[in-house]
Parts: structure tokens; sequence; C-alpha cells
């Protein structure tokens, strides 16, 4: 120990199978060690406690708060490796970053230039606004807590100062600690709230913009008490007093940010960071890592083949799409390009894009060929490229090593829990693997026809492999979507509750398993196991699309709308180019009043709808959710053709005719709506729980046509 008490651990010391090798940093909650973590091979930051804080806190709540930390994964935000307890030491684990705090580089720089500042702010902006939609408050926002990492800017210390606020007010105060930094605190946390959201966090934020921009905070004194008291006596100077070349608008989006009130302030951190983007002098550019993965060629001799090259391409986006600092492009844009001969730089230009990765597939008896390119699409140079001349059996093994190189070449960090994610739970008999391929290509395809056989496709997977947990939640989503859309029969309710619950048996680890598990339990009485399936699920995996799109219809079910209309949002931003969740979040907020937050997804998921109708005209549930959105953004004409072109195509689909009686419900038509809400119900669509709690079906409640449907529906559940 030093002279003060502080856990100076010396270099060669072990804490658990980390190595302590030397000290790096230290600040008012914890000295900061560089180590080797000889578990994994790796170095790393470790940041021990100090004594007074560990105290206070004690081991049961620290370990509690930093398991929240321990959820963040975003390109933004330094990941949680580990945390714990050894000897009466509490400490956590992160990532060793080759850079230095944002205090460092103001300290040597004094005032950052515009653009740069900007840059830097909408990207913790961008942490700030994803820690704060999964329930999480840094309360320390400061430039020691931002890390810059090859120019891009890194917040740390998450869930430290969440942790001190749970220990309470008076027992910091009897030991002295304080919540928060003084120059960067928030009035509300200034004056000891701790029921705090994020507005919190975006004054601290503001606080930091208005550092780099002039060289020091907006509030200076001699005191911590005489700063926290300037809060309330003063207004910051103005930005354009002290930065003559900043923007109006620019200036007005920080003050506003640093308003006394919360309610003053922006509502989200990302409206104050999409506020600095939109309004920063930087000329646009595409993001280095940015990247599209284009079809791979099927160059086998066999065309039948092609359903593995396509495979194969979607194994590789899914992977990629696990890594945070990636933007990658979702699959159904990037197969709009397939066996189209464009340039690639046009290609990269029209999906705004940096890099493309393309290649080929060639099939053999046994034997495979695989070649890949990754291509910097602005200045065309080739970034990485490899020929693979395997076996069948290494096909995983292949795509593995392409993800891996791709993350290399693109300069990406992973997390522990990125580099798990990125290798699927496979089986290693690759005919189970062809027909799984094939299963969720038809899967893809929202028809009857489709689902029946790709339910046909896992079940060929499954035989092959009684063990193969992905097969059996895809047997299990696809049957629960023929059930709830097309069939309604208990046989496929049963295969989907019996493949679900064998997918969770056979990996409780994988996410794509407690999804489908929480899709099944939402159609019963069992909707607290439902829900909890699905957190845990969020947790496994938070890149997964499914888990927050089957969460907002459980919420959706249970009459939580603006609760069920965010995890509707959540999805949507994880896969672009789906319209189901836009859909349907539309609905939501129609029946909240929320009108700016209906047109915002509105418009996002028409547009998203009129992409699929280019790759899939006849795509029925693009129409028919699509009408309802056009209806929303008031192309009425538009809309009432892309609804009897849905009934066209597809006239005795059960869910199309529900979704369609909502859509003239919603328009005041009762009697349009009446006819086709009863032609469902004939067709076998009994979900009278949802139909319950349909907000678009509100203009006919009370309706005793209507009333008794329901009645006919709710006795042909029980009867079901």
């Amino acid at each position: 120990m030093s002279a003060n008490g502080n856990p100076r651990l010396k270099s060669g010391a072990d804490v658990g199978h980390y190595r302590i090798e030397d000290e790096i940093g230290r600040g008012g909650m914890a000295i900061v060690y560089r180590a080797h973590d000889s578990r994994h091979d790796r170095t790393v930051a470790l940041k021990a406690l100090h004594p007074d804080i560990a105290a206070a806190l004690g081991t049961e709540r620290f370990l509690r708060e930093i398991r929240l930390a321990a959820r963040l994964n975003h390109p933004h935000i330094v990941p949680l490796h580990d945390s714990g307890e050894f000897e009466g030491l509490l400490y956590y684990v992160m990532p060793f970053i080759e850079g230095r705090t944002l205090r460092a580089r103001i300290e040597e720089q004094g005032q950052i230039a515009i653009e740069e500042a900007l840059r830097l702010a909408v990207q913790v902006a961008s942490a700030l606004d994803y820690a704060h939609r999964l329930g999480v408050v840094h309360r320390d926002i400061k430039p020691e807590n931002v890390m810059l990492h090859e120019g891009v800017a890194l917040v740390t210390d998450f869930g430290i100062a969440r942790a001190l606020s749970s220990a309470g007010a008076s027992t910091l105060t009897q030991t002295g600690i304080a919540l928060g930094t003084p120059a960067y605190m928030s009035p509300e946390q200034a004056v000891g709230e701790t029921d705090l959201d994020g507005r919190s966090d975006q004054y601290s934020l503001a606080c930091v913009i208005y550092e780099m921009l002039t060289g020091e905070p907006p509030f200076v004194a001699d005191t911590a008490q005489a700063l926290v008291a300037r809060r309330f006596t003063h207004k910051p100077q103005s930005l354009r007093r002290t930065v003559p070349n900043i923007s109006d608008t620019v200036a007005g989006a920080v003050s506003r940010a640093l308003a006394l009130e919360p309610s003053d302030r922006f509502p989200t951190a990302a409206e104050f960071g999409a506020a600095l983007a939109r309004k920063s002098a930087e000329p646009p550019r595409v993001e280095k890592r940015s990247i599209a993965v284009l079809p791979f060629a099927n160059m086998s001799a066999d065309t039948e083949n092609e359903f593995f090259s396509d495979g194969v391409t979607e194994e590789i986006i899914n992977a990629l799409s696990k890594v945070q600092a990636l933007e990658v492009v979702s699959r159904r844009s990037a197969f709009a390009y397939k066996g189209k001969n464009l340039d690639m730089r046009e290609i990269g230009r029209q999906l705004g894009v940096r890099n493309l990765l393309e290649g080929s597939v060639r099939r053999a008896a046994k034997r495979l060929r695989v070649t890949a390119e990754l291509i910097d699409v602005e200045t065309g140079y080739h970034l990485w490229s490899e020929r693979f001349d395997r076996d069948m059996a290494d096909i995983f093994d292949v795509q593995d090593e392409i993800a891996s190189n791709i993350v290399k070449a693109l300069r990406v960090v992973l997390t522990d829990r990125e580099e798990t994610a990125i290798k699927a739970a496979r089986t290693r008999n690759i005919r189970a693997y062809e027909y799984y391929l094939r299963g969720r290509q038809l899967f893809h395809t929202f028809r009857n026809e489709s689902f029946e056989a790709a339910q046909e496709s896992f079940r060929r997977a499954i035989a092959l492999d009684p063990d193969y947990a992905l097969a059996y939640t895809g047997l299990a989503d696809v049957s629960m979507f023929r059930h709830l859309y097309f069939r309604g029969e208990q046989e496929e309710l049963e295969q989907a509750e019996a493949a679900s619950r064998r997918a969770v048996e056979l990996d409780p680890t994988l996410a794509e398993a407690h999804a489908a598990r929480g899709l099944v339990l939402s159609s019963g009485e069992r909707l607290q196991e439902a829900e909890a399936a699905l957190l845990r699920a969020i947790e496994l995996d938070p890149t997964l699309f499914e888990a927050p799109y089957y969460y907002g219809r459980l919420l959706h079910i249970q009459g939580h709308a603006e609760r069920a209309a965010r995890q509707y949002e959540i999805a949507a931003a994880l896969r672009e180019d789906d319209y189901q969740a836009n859909a349907l979040a539309h609905g939501l907020y129609a029946s909240l009043g929320m009108t700016a937050d209906l047109m915002r997804v509105a418009t996002r998921g028409l547009a998203a709808t009129e992409r699929a109708l280019r790759s899939d005209p006849g795509d029925t549930r693009a129409l028919y959710l699509g009408a309802s959105l056009l209806q929303a953004v008031g192309r009425t004409a538009e809309a009432t053709d892309w609804a009897n072109r849905a009934v066209d195509l597809d006239p005795n689909d059960q869910g199309m005719l529900y979704n369609l009686a909502c859509f003239h419900s919603v328009a005041g038509r009762k009697q349009q709506a009446m006819e086709l809400l009863e032609r469902a119900a004939a067709a076998g669509w009994n979900r009278s729980a949802w139909a319950r709690r349909d907000t678009d079906l509100d203009p006919l409640r009370g309706e005793p046509r209507f009333e008794r449907l329901l009645e006919r529906m709710e006795a042909a559940d029980e009867a079901g």
C-alpha cells in the first residue's frame, strides 16, 4: 500500500490470473495498471478501486452494478472484460487501448479544431444514447473518461458512478467520496438528485464539447462548492464570442444541452448528436469501417449449388454484423446486386460504404475453392485477398478466417463477446449444414409454401445431426410464424414448442434459441417466462434482430404500447431493411398520438418496404404493411393500390386479411374492415389476445358485429 492507503500494486504481483506490469494512471476512484491476462494471453487495463470506495460499495453491490456495464457493446464504448474481488481488492478489467485520453489531448493542444471536436462529440453522443436505451446512465462524463484511439472516441468507466450512487449519498458523504466531477456535473446531479436520466449525461457532454472548443469548461471557480453554485447563478459565455468561426446553429445546440432544466435540453443524446452532426462544418465522408458483402458467385457446374454460395455470403454478413464497430449493409441491400455487372465504386456509392467484399465459391465432389477480396472503393486498392482450397468439411474455418481477416484489415478491436459471437453455433455435418442454409434461405420469403419447404429442410438437418441447436431454432421460428400467419393449427404450435425447448437444452448460450423460445411462450399464458427468455437473448447478443422484435411483440400483446414501439425501433436499427418492425411501431405511435415518432418510423419503414418490393415485387407482406405506411404519410391512392395488389396475389392469406382489416379500420372504413376480419377468421386467423390489444382496431370496439367476432375467436382459442 502507498502512504495514502491506495492499493499500489507492484510490478509482477498477481491479481487472479492477471499479472501486474506497471501503473499507467490514477484518478479519484481507482488506480489503473497495465496487466497481462494469462488466461487469454493478452495485455489489459486493470482498474483497482481505492479502499475507501471499495468499502463504501461492498463487493456484492459493486459486482451487481458492474454487471450492467458488461452488457454494453458499442463501437464507442470501451468494453468490460471482467470484474471481481481478490484478497479484499475490487477491480474491473478492460482492453488495453493504445492511445491517450481526451484530457491529455486538451492539455497538450488547448482548443481542438471545430470539425474534429464535433466528430468526437457525435461519437460520444452515439455511445451515450445506446447506453441510455439500455437503462444505463454514465454519471461522470469528462475528458478523462474519453479515450482517443486512431482518431476514434471511446467512452470508458460506464457503471462505476452508477455503482457509487447506489451506495447512497449518506454513506459516500461519510467517506468523503464525491459523485461526479464538479466541472462537468449537471445541475440536478450537483444538488444531490440520484434518479438521473440520460439528459444529465447530455449536459456533461456539452461541458466537454465547450472545453474542447474553448480550452476550458463553461464554468470555472476556485472551489467545488463555488463551481456548483455558478451553474445556478451564471450563464456560460456564448461559444460565438470565444470561437468566432463556429456557426450559430452549433452554438445553439450546445447552449440547449447546457440548459438548467433537463426538460429544456434535447430529449435524447441521439438528437443532440444529430444536431451536432447536421450542423457540423465537416464535409460528409463515408465511414472507413463500413462494408457491404456482395453475393459470392456460384462457380460450380451445378446451378443448384447457388443456395450454398448464397448461404456462405449470409454467414459472413451475420458474423460481421456481430461487430459493433462495423457498419454492415443488410442482406437484402447486398443481394440486390446479385448478378449485376457494375463498377465497384458505383456500388459503393449507391450503398454508402467504403469497403466491398466480393468472392466466389466452387464445389467439386468433396473439395471446395473459395476466393475473397476486400476492396477500398474510394482508392480501388485491395486491402486483403485470399484463395482457400479446402475440403468441404473446412467451410466453417474458411468463413471464420474471412471474417477475422476483414476485422483485422479494417483495424477493429473485438470484445470477448464479439470474438465468440462471430463463430456461430454450428454442426460438423456438412449435409446438415446445407439443409440448414437451404431452410434459412426459404425462411426469408414470407410465403406459406416457402415456410413449408423451410420446415422440411430444418427437419432434414436435425435428422442428420440431432444436436444441431441452430437448426432447431430455425424449425421453431418457421413453425411459429406458420402457425401465426398461415395455418393456425395446434400441430405447428406444438412443433415450435418442442423445437425451441430442445434448442435451449442443447445450447443455453445461444441467443437465437432463447429468442425462439420467447416467441413461442408469448403465444400462450406464460408471459413472464417469455419475457425472461427474450431478455436473456438480448443479453447474450445485443445485435440479434429477432430478440427486440419478438420482445416488442410480447409487450404489444400485453398492451405496453410505447415500450413495444421502442423495442420495434431497436430491432429496426439492427436490420435497416426490415419493414415489419417499423410498420408495427408506426401503428402504436398512431394510437398514442405521438405524431412526430409516427412520421419518423413511417418514413423509414416505407423506404425499407420500397427496397423490398424492388427486390421481390410479389412480397405480399411488404405490400399490405406498406399500404398502412403509405396511408400514414398521406399517399392514400398508392396505399389502396398496394392493398388491392396484395389481395390479388394471395386472397386466402389469413395474416394479410387481418392486417388489411386494420388498414381499413384506421382509415374509418368499418364495413370493409369487418368483412376482411371475418374472412381472416374463416381462413383460420384466431389470435384473439392480439386483436383485443391491437390499437388499429379501436374504431371497431363497441360494434356488436366486432364483439361477436372476438367472442368466436376466443372460443376457438380455448378449443384449440
